[in-house]
């Protein structure tokens, strides 16, 4: 295999997929890690580091899906045009026939309108380079490919990245066990940092579920890396690969654990089975132990210190149950809030204006949310 100290050079630019609406805060959190250069862009920001960056952000990184490497544009004005392009290419370079690929498109232009079929063309030129070379090709694996390509088209051009992460970073690895609509881990990240939560603060949960945003929390309050969780990442397989590089930042990362949580976190549910849920997922996580659960009709709820943050998901209609049923149980968490949680101050996620109303307080602040193509508020309540 030819050496690929020019693609995989020192420093190189990066491009870092998110959900949209959270671009900003995820370029915040790059260049906590340590990128240059960074760039909020439509759901994802460009930034450039090198190669013990790239797998500190894979690592360390609670707010973006996966980290992809540019590696190529090139034409596309058609199937054929795209094709040839991508088979004049030196596929060599970034992976051999015996490792398995995936082929992820997004984009489109009035030639390549279906992400399946461009994703096809692709595949075919690279695995085509392969056959004329060495009489062997690589296999498609939808599941655990070795190396995952991204083809992004844009009017008549594909920008082809070499995807590093694998597996999106949402699905930390921890959580076998979750409810009905559950919130994506990224996502409780994301509306932790928007709400200022901070790990000297207690948290409660009173509609817990499976236990999302006390598990993240609880990950922040001591220092553990969620990437730990992950069972790979790709560019373990790439041919730049330094075991030795990601071996230290492992290391480093777990002597920076912490023993015990810097405040308390409360989570509570009307469900049983979630409960059980929630503590399973705490144990796979280095949280079993750690956080209070509670089986807890929302009515009974009662403050847990005398202040610290209240932070929930209520359904809202859309993915459970029928929004009409649900007023009254939004009227009582206004109830709830106004009548036992005075010196707190609550964050409610939701995806309903008229279900909102029927919570009867006052917010202080609103910040917009795009929760899996759901359009959702998160409102916050001083209760003073």
């Amino acid at each position: 295999m030819p050496d690929p100290s020019a693609l995989f050079a020192t420093t190189r630019p990066y491009f870092a997929t998110v959900a949209r609406g959270l671009e900003a805060i995820a370029a915040q959190e790059l260049s906590q890690l340590g990128a240059e250069q960074v760039k909020p862009e439509f759901a994802g920001v460009a930034f450039i580091g090198d190669r013990a960056l790239l797998y500190r952000i894979n690592l360390w990184s609670r707010l973006i899906y996966r980290v992809l490497m540019p590696m190529a544009t090139v034409k596309a004005f058609n199937a054929q045009d795209l094709y040839r392009s991508i088979k004049k290419m030196d596929w060599d370079e970034f992976l051999s026939p015996d490792q398995t690929i995936q082929i992820n498109c997004t984009g489109k232009n009035p030639q390549l309108n279906h992400s399946h079929f461009t994703a096809l063309q692709v595949k075919n030129a690279i695995v085509d380079q392969q056959r004329d070379r060495h009489q062997r090709r690589s296999s498609v694996d939808l599941e655990q490919p070795d190396i995952v390509i991204n083809a992004h088209i844009h009017q008549n051009h594909c920008q082809l990245s070499l995807d590093s992460t694998g597996f999106s970073l949402h699905r930390r690895g921890y959580r076998p066990a979750m409810g009905q609509a559950p919130l994506k881990e990224t996502l409780a990240s994301a509306l932790l940092t928007i709400a200022a939560w901070t790990p000297e603060q207690p948290l409660y949960d009173p509609l817990c579920g499976s236990g999302t945003f006390l598990l993240e929390a609880g990950l922040q309050s001591l220092n553990i890396a969620p990437g730990k969780f992950q069972p790979g990442f790709c560019f373990q397989q790439w041919p730049d690969f330094d075991q030795d590089l990601w071996q230290s930042l492992l290391e480093e990362a777990k002597a920076g654990e912490k023993d015990t949580l810097q405040a308390p976190l409360w989570g509570s549910d009307g469900d049983r089975g979630v409960i059980q849920e929630a503590k399973s997922n705490a144990q796979q996580c280095q949280l079993a132990g750690k956080i209070n659960w509670q089986q807890l009709d929302f009515a009974d709820i009662e403050p847990p210190a005398a202040q610290g943050m209240l932070i929930c998901n209520p359904p809202y209609g859309k993915r459970i149950g029928q929004a009409e049923a649900l007023g009254d149980f939004y009227q009582q968490i206004g109830d709830v809030l106004k009548q036992r949680f005075k010196g707190w101050t609550a964050f409610i996620l939701s995806g309903n204006k008229a279900l909102t109303k029927r919570i009867g307080l006052r917010t202080s602040a609103r910040f917009p949310i795009n929760n899996g193509g759901l359009p959702c508020t998160l409102l916050k309540y001083e209760l003073y």
